[in-house]
């Protein structure tokens, strides 16, 4: 790839000029009136007030996406070079630090927009790390930040993974291709609070594990001890080993993902946990009928759905969703259980998500309290609206 990337002289309609005021990282193609000449991914966009013409904030050119600026910074100008890359990972570091001192090694160490680095995402599996590119907006700063994450992180290896989108409009890199160090096994095991998990770096989701709820399942470890859980929506099983873990009687593990559960009973044996887990490998709705009609119930029950709102027009069907799931998992919940319902829909938010659940508790006779209603983990920050996405609400049934 060119290293040199063009300046772009931008100005905004008033809305967008408001946005960059109020700190928000995102500008909108529609929101720009003026371009000094067409821009291409990574140029610097250079945005100019339009009454004082100064500069009141500057960002990255990506051509290839609606969002068509993304801020990295505001009030003023700045130089986006090799000692601003080297220091928003630093402060993104220490912000971990917390983290790190508890027997865990596995982390995110740059959260793409809410660590004031758009569409970047770094996670850290023990000694291997995952960056990935959501956006080609970085191509010019690859070398820089690919140094600043081995100097604090001290992993031996990098793997570079790649949205759909990016696969597409570049050749250079690769999905799951090994940029530093060398990956003797894709399967990388690592720490969460001292319960061994392990992530697939090259063809796993995402980078390979969902990191967001480390908090929530060790405190649903806290709780487990002799009592029977159910976890829906296991994915790769991290409910289910902290529950484990934390001396749970009986665990069931319900996924429609057959490779799903198999990952999941994969992280029950590394933890030497097998002999109270049971999977099933069925649509949720449905296994939660057959539980129901079985008369099972448990003491803890997890709902932890996929985000059901991709876009703006799975509002409607994510809360119809969210309101069958409350419903159908109220009666699993034994006497004096207790039900963790979470939702990872960023369109769906906190409120909204809560009030939902509330509702279908509602209307049942049971008597219920809301214990607790939580958010992201300390390497999840959250700088703008659109960046809080996980939201969890527990909940005692009599």
């Amino acid at each position: 790839m060119s290293n040199e990337a063009q300046r772009l002289a931008i100005k905004l309609s008033k809305a967008g000029e408001r946005s960059v005021r109020s700190g928000h990282p995102w500008i909108f193609e529609k929101a720009i009136t003026k371009l000094s000449k067409e821009g291409a991914a990574g140029d610097i966009a250079i945005i100019y007030g339009t009454k004082s013409n100064k500069v009141i904030g500057v960002g990255l050119f990506d051509p290839h996406s609606p969002i068509r600026i993304k801020l990295l910074h505001h009030n003023g100008g700045i130089n986006i070079d090799s000692n601003w890359i080297k220091e928003k990972i630093a402060i993104a570091y220490d912000r971990r630090l917390p983290l790190l001192e508890t027997d865990t090694n596995s982390y995110r160490l740059i959260f793409g927009e809410n660590d004031g680095m758009p569409s970047l995402i770094v996670d850290v599996y023990a000694d291997v790390a995952v960056i990935k590119l959501y956006s080609l907006i970085w191509k010019y700063h690859m070398e820089d930040i690919l140094e600043a994450v081995l100097r604090h992180t001290g992993v031996k290896t990098v793997v570079m993974r790649l949205s759909r989108n990016v696969q597409k409009l570049q050749q250079e890199y690769q999905d799951g291709q090994i940029i530093h160090g060398t990956l003797v096994d894709p399967i990388v095991v690592f720490r969460e609070h001292g319960v061994l998990f392990s992530a697939h770096v090259i063809k796993g989701h995402k980078t390979g594990y969902f990191l967001d709820h480390r908090d929530n399942r060790k405190r649903v470890g806290e709780l487990a001890e002799g009592k029977s859980v159910l976890d829906i929506f296991a994915y790769a099983g991290g409910f289910s080993v902290h529950a484990l873990a934390g001396g749970a009687k009986k665990v069931v593990s319900l996924d429609i993902s057959k490779q799903a559960l198999e990952m999941a009973k994969h992280n029950v044996a590394l933890n030497d946990l097998s002999a109270n887990h049971d999977v099933m490998a069925i649509d949720a709705f449905i296994g939660m009928q057959q539980l129901q009609d079985q008369g099972q119930k448990f003491d803890i029950v997890i709902v932890d759905p996929p985000s059901f709102a991709k876009s703006a027009a799975d509002v409607l069907g994510a809360i119809k969703s969210y309101q069958r799931l409350t419903k159908m998992a109220i009666p699993l919940v034994a006497k004096g259980g207790l039900l963790l319902s979470a939702s990872c829909s960023s369109r769906i938010d906190k409120d909204k998500f809560y009030d939902l659940v509330v509702e279908e508790l509602d209307k049942t006779d049971r008597y219920y309290k809301i214990v607790d209603r939580t958010y992201h983990d300390v390497d999840h920050p959250i700088s703008f609206p659109e960046g809080a996405y996980l939201k969890s609400v527990y909940i005692e049934l009599d």
